[in-house]
């Protein structure tokens, strides 16, 4: 009994350990993001004085619009997340599940697109939105990044590991391949769904080159391109600068809390499947 409780304390301390370690980044940038300059340089555990006016700061300067920026990170990472799972889940039915000639080959070339590097397609793909007028808009950033083959291999490998039954006892149904997916399939991909939208938001929000390419009027900019504004050759402001990361990151903490239970079983679900 004592080696029981001993041993539940034991692993409390580890969990509690862990825990102070992985918040310690949060601590630092709450930290930087109240104190002033000195205050960071110094290496304070605590500033001398909370200075609440840094938050005020950064959004209420007009050449880097913070606002402006969280809105167009939450609307492309949304949009992106929406598209990817509008294309990869029917995708990952499709070479799960529909036999056609030349579908393992397709799925090959699909795969095939991961081994290139993305400075190859990088010139290129900015020579077509800019043809078709996407530089500084929301078409710009969301439509080159809907495909993500990634998405594709993991939902096939979802449906793969699919129980076959269900699908053969909608067919004697007489449901076809199309109300199957949508009746039967779709509705047990929720946790390979949780974790490619994951995967995808957090991808989306934390993009930065094609952003900085594309978002040429500041008005289009995203967070992480007006947190490097805090940076430049002649100056760097420190607590402006941890302040805004603070608040950039905020969103990404909500969507985690509310989605942890779909993340931790699509995490689990795809891991099995492979």
């Amino acid at each position: 009994m004592i080696t029981s409780a001993g041993g539940r304390a034991a692993r409390y301390l580890v969990l509690a350990g862990l825990a102070l370690l992985f918040l310690l980044p949060l601590y630092l940038l709450a930290r930087g993001a109240l104190g002033t300059s000195a205050d960071v340089a110094a290496g304070a555990w605590l500033p001398q004085a909370p200075v609440w006016d840094n938050f005020r700061e950064i959004f209420s300067d007009e050449s880097r619009p913070l606002a402006r920026a969280l809105v167009n990170s939450t609307v492309v990472a949304v949009l992106q997340t929406a598209g990817v799972i509008a294309v990869s889940l029917p995708a990952g039915f499709a070479f799960a599940r529909i036999r056609v000639r030349y579908g393992g080959a397709v799925f090959g070339v699909v795969l095939a697109t991961l081994l290139v590097p993305a400075a190859i397609t990088f010139v290129p793909t900015f020579l077509m939105v800019s043809s078709l007028g996407w530089v500084s808009s929301l078409r710009g950033l969301v439509v080159p990044g809907l495909f993500q083959a990634t998405a594709v291999f993991l939902f096939r490998q979802h449906f793969l590991g699919f129980p076959r039954e269900l699908e053969e006892a909608a067919m004697l149904d007489g449901a076809g391949p199309g109300r199957i997916f949508l009746r039967v399939a779709l509705p047990g991909a929720g946790p390979v769904t949780a974790a490619v939208a994951t995967i995808t938001f957090v991808g989306s929000w934390n993009a930065f080159l094609w952003p900085l390419v594309i978002g040429q009027d500041p008005q289009s900019w995203t967070v992480q391109l007006v947190l490097s504004s805090y940076i430049t050759a002649q100056t760097v402001n420190v607590p402006a600068m941890f302040a805004a990361a603070l608040v950039s990151i905020a969103p990404l903490l909500l969507f985690f809390l509310v989605a942890q239970r779909w993340i931790a079983a699509g995490v689990e679900r795809t891991g099995i499947s492979g």
